[in-house]
């Protein structure tokens, strides 16, 4: 139960996040959806950013659920994972 609250690194800058932590939707249209900075409204796995997440914290309208390494991700990193996996994937 130790996630309520923790310092992260991102963007440049020291913020805070966990569940305790109140904020509002990140999304660029301006959503202002209460929300808090837990892993639940995380982009990607890891606070701070990852390979496949931002590190942003979204609304469930703006993050969007997925597959593997494309699971819980912003429409930003959605649309950039499929792009990256688009050579990849099987066109039968």
């Amino acid at each position: 139960m130790g996630n309520g609250f923790y310092e992260i690194y991102r963007r440049g800058e020291t913020i805070q996040a966990g569940y305790s932590v109140e904020t509002v939707c990140e999304a660029e249209e301006g959503c202002d959806e209460k929300i808090e900075r837990g892993l639940a409204h995380l982009c990607g796995a890891t606070p701070g950013g990852d390979e496949y997440g931002c590190g942003g914290y979204f609304c469930g309208n703006h993050l969007y659920g997925g597959i593997g390494p494309a699971e819980g991700l912003c429409w930003q990193c959605t649309r950039r994972h499929h792009e990256e996996e688009s050579d990849t994937q099987c066109t039968i």
